[in-house]
């Protein structure tokens, strides 16, 4: 369930980036790279924010 819950919420921010970086300014592909980066971080470490606040707010793994 927890992948689910992090995937659709990605996805979201992801889609949030490309009309905020289309209607607003184009610094919001910042946030972008931010989220591209955190994947990455998170492949190596095995640790991801998302996945913790998911798990305090009583998502299961």
């Amino acid at each position: 369930m927890l992948n689910k819950y992090f995937r659709v919420i990605v996805g979201v921010m992801v889609l949030l980036m490309v009309v905020l970086t289309y209607y607003v300014s184009v610094n919001w592909l910042w946030f972008g790279v931010f989220i591209g980066l955190n994947l990455i971080q998170s492949a190596f470490t095995k640790w991801c924010l998302l996945e913790t606040i998911l798990v305090k707010l009583g998502v299961k793994k």
